[in-house]
């Protein structure tokens, strides 16, 4: 007898959803989603604070945190002097710790200071580390999961969004890691009102004469972006979903992280090689660390290691840099990506260490 595995059902918590008094919309990118819940974060605090209150509020990220969310702060008029960049450690994993939001919430409300908005990742861009308990009454808290997020299709990978039900909105990138083309940024919000006050716009030349009851129950998607006009983006990530199913991508899923996960195993065996963060999803982050060599030789022999890996034309991999290390990273993330791509992966990298270790580069 043929037995079949059966899925526990996962999914956002249900205040996210259209009957949960939530919703979702699809933006081109993060960008646009940050701009949109910030500017929705902020004219809810200047409600109550007036608008000249702009000039005490405070958005907090972590140093791992995406560029954008700066960005996104400075359109929306938050001072630059007012963006808190919270310091990450080894020992959290390079993971923002509620320790550190709390001191530095404190410090600012001291200062007279109103703390804003609070973003929370779920796997970095440099490093895929993973920020956890870090809401704060009374700030917004935004969940970027623009490439983790597609992860959480697998049950077993749904932990790391623990504490998403207390969170105001959540992002994800169907065109990362979900097999769908640029661009499509999937955003929900607990609280579309909030964002609809922020971002709605009702000139005469937008309105239907003799519909205006129906328009009240209507969802019109120009006052959840910043265009007026939207492109068709649900039709490609519509086809994913029905070409491949929850079981399709659930293995597409899986079948990176094992491979990436098989990556880390053999670096970790080699003494030679050394994993920079434990991994998280189906990236890995590691360096050439021969015991022999000091710290900017390290550094130097890592830049040429990578170069040399990627003008063999036979791979190509990127790099970060994190507590003063040059890293590199093997991303696990193509859509034709097979197992034997990521033994050939390996087996160059130990081809060129070999020659620039016995070189003395």
């Amino acid at each position: 007898m043929r037995v079949t595995r059966k899925e526990p059902e996962v999914g956002l918590p249900e205040r996210f959803h259209f009957k949960g008094g939530g919703g979702g919309v699809l933006h081109g990118s993060t960008c646009e989603a940050v701009v949109c819940t910030l500017a929705a974060a902020r004219d809810r605090a200047l409600s109550k604070l007036g608008h000249e209150g702009i000039l005490k509020l405070v958005v907090y990220a972590s140093d791992q945190t995406h560029a954008t969310f700066q960005k996104g702060a400075s359109i929306v008029g938050i001072p630059p002097a007012n963006f808190r960049i919270l310091r990450t450690s080894a020992n959290s994993g390079y993971g923002l710790t509620a320790t550190i939001v709390q001191r530095a919430i404190e410090e600012d409300v001291a200062r007279g200071l109103v703390p804003l908005y609070l973003c929370a990742t779920v796997g970095t861009t440099g490093l895929g580390a993973i920020d956890r308990n870090t809401c704060f009454t009374g700030t917004w808290l935004h969940i970027d999961a623009a490439y983790a997020g597609s992860a959480a299709i697998c049950p077993e990978f749904q932990g790391h969004l623990d504490g998403a039900e207390l969170a105001d909105s959540l992002s994800m990138n169907p065109h990362k890691w979900f097999l769908t083309n640029m661009d499509c940024c999937c955003l929900w919000v607990a609280n579309p009102t909030t964002m609809t006050d922020a971002l709605s716009t009702d000139p005469e030349y937008l309105k239907n004469v003799g519909t205006a009851s129906k328009m009240a129950e209507t969802v019109d998607y120009k006052d959840w972006q910043i265009a007026l006009s939207r492109r068709f983006r649900a039709i490609k990530l519509w086809v994913v979903l029905r070409r491949y199913g929850a079981a399709g991508m659930r293995a597409h899923m899986r079948r990176h992280i094992q491979m990436a996960e098989w990556f880390e195993h053999v670096v970790a065996a080699d003494e030679r090689f050394e994993v920079v963060v434990p991994r998280n999803f189906s990236l890995v982050c590691f360096r050439l660390r021969p015991r022999f060599m000091a710290d900017k030789a390290v550094e130097a022999l890592n830049r040429d290691l990578l170069a040399a890996v990627n003008a063999s034309g036979r791979a190509f991999m990127t790099h970060f840099v994190v507590d003063d290390k040059f890293v590199i990273r093997l991303a696990v993330g193509g859509s034709m990506t097979e197992m034997r791509h990521v033994r050939a992966a390996w087996e160059l990298l130990k081809e060129k260490a070999n020659d620039l270790i016995a070189t003395g580069c």
